[in-house]
């Protein structure tokens, strides 16, 4: 079976109505991400941050897999499918995708202020000021913010070194590291790039174009992929 390796970025969860910061020049939700989305706005003001989570959760909890997603967890019945994700949500899980690689966290988790690998699950929404780890701290959002690492950049460029078939929907590429993932595929394999918007600059070789938002793009991308 082959190895179909696949990221996606916000414009697949857009479709089914939820929002990031790259939707309007650096605001989310109508706040400047600086405010709600660094280590420093959680120094500066915590109550804000974790109100900000909490209003992305609930939002969140009512959200639904569109077809793009769906189409995704589908292909598992003919490839062995890795979703390496820049989105927070659950989505591709709701939708049925067994292998879910989350580049930037998960906005159903919790962690603690001092020990990152001291990881919860959020039960619900609601995250409050007071809830603490078994360290004693506050416990804060399991979302990589701007100015932290990316854990998981390694093992996505591990799995990626391993496709057979490359595919990214809903992102333009533009944000990194998780951009730069597509230079690690193996010279032999074909990258397919599902997005209304075509990057520009080389992308290298074996590259196919799918001008299209997430759900008429995947469509799209089956017919294509069962077709050769």
């Amino acid at each position: 079976m082959k190895k179909l390796v696949v990221l996606t970025g916000a414009g697949i969860s857009a479709e089914s109505g939820l929002k990031t910061f790259r939707d309007s020049g650096g605001l989310w939700e109508g706040h400047d991400v600086t405010e709600v989305a660094t280590p420093e706005a959680w120094a500066r003001n915590p109550e804000l941050v974790q109100k900000f989570y909490n209003e992305r959760r609930k939002q969140a909890l009512n959200a639904k897999p569109n077809i793009a997603h769906t189409l995704l967890a589908e292909l598992e019945k003919n490839f062995e499918v890795t979703i390496i994700t820049q989105n927070v949500d659950s989505l591709h899980e709701k939708a049925g995708s067994t292998d879910v690689l989350h580049l930037h966290g998960q906005l159903f988790q919790s962690r603690s202020s001092i020990d990152e690998q001291l990881v919860y699950e959020v039960d619900g929404w609601e995250l409050k000021m007071g809830d603490l780890c078994e360290r004693g701290s506050q416990l804060r959002p399991n979302i990589v913010w701007f100015g932290e690492a990316v854990p998981m950049m390694e093992p996505a460029i591990e799995v990626t070194t391993q496709a057979d078939i490359f595919l990214v929907v809903g992102t333009s590429l533009q944000v990194y590291p998780a951009a730069g993932l597509i230079q690690y595929t193996k010279a032999s394999c074909p990258i397919y790039l599902v997005d209304p918007k075509k990057p520009g600059g080389y992308l290298g070789r074996n590259v196919t174009f799918i001008e299209e938002k997430a759900s008429t793009g995947m469509l799209k991308f089956k017919e294509l992929i069962f077709k050769n």
